[in-house]
């Protein structure tokens, strides 16, 4: 009998980084430097600041505002920080995965199934939630991430959603006109039946980064989402990315993203 062929392992392609174009003299704040190298985000990088974890040049430095150059020797956890090669990675998010680079009750992360795509330090851009699916950007250019997560980032994104039952044509008038919501007035930029034959399918744009809030709009008229899946952000769609699987961006992407040259 002839042998079996062994299955191909999947290869993984060769990373795409980016370097840092700036001069070593310049100063910068601390926890920007700590983002910038892919140590956390800037909001946790003042939390370990303020409980001493950081040195910089020998000295504990705890206070918050702090600046330094790329010159300066900064230290945590016993390790020097240096900045890095940005890196950009697409990934369309499965179900039963958290949106977190660890997870204490040990469930699969978005983390686990981009393992091994590079040796830079990354963490997912903002949350999705466990069940939701759909692109999501993973990176460590911290002043990216701060500026996509911040609440002032008003930049479309495109979810579809299946409910419980057919969505009437008053709820979704009442979609686009606005809602009133425990934080505040939302109204989608446009939303519509993805598909005429079944109207518990719906296309929602929207440019709110409040939390849950695709999920919060449904379930204030009344629906229960039964699956929701983001297809656009940040000028970023999953075309051509299967479910649980990821790519680098593009340099034309990158490029994009760093200038906000998206809707």
């Amino acid at each position: 009998m002839p042998k079996a062929k062994k299955p191909k392992q999947p290869q993984i392609p060769i990373p795409v980084k980016y370097e840092e174009m700036v001069d070593p003299s310049q100063d910068l704040r601390l926890n920007k430097f700590l983002a910038n190298a892919g140590v956390c985000s800037r909001r946790e990088a003042d939390e370990l600041i303020a409980a001493g974890e950081i040195t910089v040049n020998g000295v504990v430095v705890k206070e918050l505002g702090s600046r330094v150059t790329r010159l300066d020797e900064v230290v945590y956890k016993g390790q020097r920080v240096s900045t890095q090669s940005k890196v950009y990675i697409l990934l369309n998010k499965p179900k039963n995965c958290v949106t977190t680079s660890d997870d204490p009750e040990c469930r699969r992360t978005v983390m686990d199934l981009v393992k091994g795509a590079c040796e830079e330090r990354i963490y997912p851009v903002g949350r999705l939630d466990r069940n939701t699916t759909g692109v999501i950007l993973i990176t460590n250019d911290g002043d990216l991430s701060s500026k996509l997560t911040h609440p002032s980032f008003m930049k479309k994104k495109i979810y579809q959603v299946w409910l419980d039952k057919p969505v009437s044509i008053e709820d979704m008038q009442r979609i686009a006109e606005g809602i009133e919501l425990e934080d505040g007035e939302i109204h989608a930029d446009a939303v519509s039946y993805v598909n005429e034959e079944d109207l518990s399918q719906v296309g929602i744009e929207i440019h709110s980064g409040r939390n849950r809030i695709v999920r919060r709009i449904f379930e204030h008229l009344g629906y229960h989402v039964h699956k929701l899946d983001r297809v656009y952000f940040a000028g970023l769609t999953k075309k051509n990315l299967p479910r649980g699987r990821w790519r680098y961006l593009t340099e034309q992407e990158v490029n994009n993203l760093r200038m906000g040259s998206f809707e």
